[in-house]
C-alpha cells in the first residue's frame, strides 16, 4: 500500500487524497471526478481512486485518465441497489485497510461516504459529494445518511434538490458547500461528416435522462433533422425498438458511448436535455459553452443552468411541448449564445480544481491547528 500522505499537508506541500466513488461507470459524475483529480495535480494534490461497484468500461475510463482504480465489486451492469445508493457494511470493511494512512478522503455518492464514515480513523477529514437527486431506487436510506453525516467534515451538493436534502440531514451548520463540476471540450471541433442541421443528446440511456421522451417528440415533428443520441445504458435496446415503432430509423442515430461527446455537439442546431431528473447537466453546460442552443426540462438544476435566458425550458414528460420547442429553435428562434458561453466557462477543470484544492487545504490546516475536528468557514 502506498503512503497516502501525512497530516500537516494542509499548510502547504503535497496533499494525497483518496477519492471513493460509489459507482464507477461511464457517466457524468464519474467523468467530473476524474477530470477534477487530473486538474488537482497542478495544485500539488495526488489522488488514489477507489470504487464500490464498477463496470469494466468504468475501470477502462478511469485508466484512460491515468487513475487505475481498485474496486470492491466489478459487474457488467449496475443494479438499482448499487453502492451509489446503498449503505453496505461489507464495503466499509473493505475500505478500512485502504484508508488507514489517508490524509484526506473525498467520497462521492451516499454509498461511498456512508462507508467511509464508518471506516475512517477519527483524525482523517472526510469530504462528501452528492451529484444526483435523492430518488432512492431501492428503499430510502436517509436515516443511515443522517447518522453518517455526523462524521462528514464538508459536503458538496450538486443541485438544489440534493442541497435541500443535505439541509434536512443536518449539514447546514457550516459544512455545506455548492458542488463544482468540471467540463472539457469547450473548444471542440465537429466530427467530420456530420450533417447540418442536426440535433444532439448526450448522456446515459437511462430512465432519468428520458431519451425516450426525445424519440417521441421527434415522431411528432413534421420533418425532424438527423438526431444523434450519444451514450449507452440500460435503455438502449428499448430505444431501438421505439425508434423502429415510430418509423425513425433514418432520423435517429445511436453511436454509443463517446470519449468526445463535444465533437457531436459542436456545430449542432440544437442540443436536447429531456431529463426527468437532473441535478447538474454536463451536456447542457457543454452545449452552452460551444454556443449551441439548448432545450431542456424545467427540473431541479436545469432550471438554474438554462435560466436567465441561457436556454429554452419546457415541462418534463411532455413530448408535444418538446417537439414544438425544437421546431421553434430549428426555425431560428433561440437565445443569444453569449451569456451561455460565459456561464459555462466557470466550470473548466482548472476552475473546479482551484475550489477543491482550497477546501482540502483549509480542512487539513484547521484539523492541524485545532488538533480536533474543525470546519473552516464557507
Amino acid at each position: 500500500m502506498r503512503q497516502m500522505g501525512c497530516r500537516g499537508a494542509g499548510t502547504g506541500g503535497r496533499v494525497r487524497v483518496v477519492r471513493i466513488l460509489g459507482t464507477l461507470e461511464p457517466g457524468g459524475a464519474q467523468l467530473s471526478a476524474l477530470r477534477l483529480s487530473m486538474a488537482l495535480r497542478r495544485h500539488g494534490v495526488a489522488t488514489t481512486l477507489l470504487a464500490g461497484d464498477a463496470t469494466p468500461p468504468g475501470l477502462e475510463l478511469a485508466a484512460r485518465y491515468g487513475l487505475p482504480a481498485d474496486a470492491y465489486r466489478v459487474t457488467d451492469a449496475l443494479a438499482p441497489d448499487s453502492l451509489q445508493w446503498t449503505p453496505a457494511p461489507g464495503f466499509a470493511d473493505w475500505l478500512g485497510p485502504r484508508l488507514a494512512q489517508a490524509s484526506l478522503v473525498h467520497a462521492h455518492m451516499v454509498g461511498a461516504w456512508w462507508a467511509a464514515a464508518r471506516a475512517l480513523p477519527p483524525h482523517v477529514p472526510l469530504v462528501a459529494s452528492e451529484h444526483n437527486q435523492m430518488s432512492w431506487p431501492r428503499g430510502d436510506h436517509t436515516p443511515q445518511a443522517r447518522d453518517a453525516a455526523r462524521r462528514v467534515d464538508m459536503f458538496f451538493a450538486h443541485g438544489p434538490a440534493v442541497r435541500a436534502w443535505a439541509v434536512r440531514i443536518g449539514l447546514d451548520d457550516g459544512r455545506l458547500r455548492e458542488g463544482r463540476s468540471s467540463l472539457e471540450g469547450l473548444s471542440a471541433a465537429p466530427l467530420p461528416g456530420l450533417p447540418s442541421p442536426r440535433l444532439t443528446f448526450a448522456g446515459r440511456l437511462r430512465g432519468d435522462k428520458a431519451p425516450d421522451v426525445l424519440v417521441e417528440a421527434l415522431a411528432l415533428m413534421h420533418a425532424p433533422p438527423p438526431a444523434y443520441l450519444v451514450g449507452d445504458g440500460p435503455l438502449r435496446n428499448a430505444l431501438i425498438r421505439l425508434v423502429r415503432a415510430r418509423g425513425l430509423e433514418a432520423v435517429v442515430h445511436l453511436p454509443g458511448w463517446s470519449y468526445e461527446p463535444a465533437r457531436y455537439i459542436a456545430g449542432a442546431s440544437v442540443h436536447v436535455v429531456p431529463s426527468r431528473e437532473e441535478s447538474w447537466s454536463q451536456s447542457a453546460m457543454l452545449a452552452l459553452g460551444l454556443g449551441v442552443p439548448v432545450v431542456g426540462t424545467a427540473v431541479d438544476g436545469l432550471v438554474r443552468t438554462l435560466g436567465e435566458g441561457r436556454g429554452v425550458l419546457i415541462p418534463p414528460e411532455a413530448p408535444r411541448a418538446l417537439a414544438e420547442a425544437l421546431s421553434r429553435v430549428l426555425g431560428g428562434e433561440h437565445p443569444d449564445p453569449g451569456p451561455g458561453r460565459a456561464y459555462a466557462r466557470q466550470y473548466t477543470p482548472s476552475a473546479a480544481a482551484a475550489v477543491y484544492a482550497s477546501a482540502y487545504r483549509q480542512l487539513l490546516a484547521s484539523r492541524d491547528g485545532a488538533g480536533e475536528r474543525s470546519v473552516p468557514p464557507a
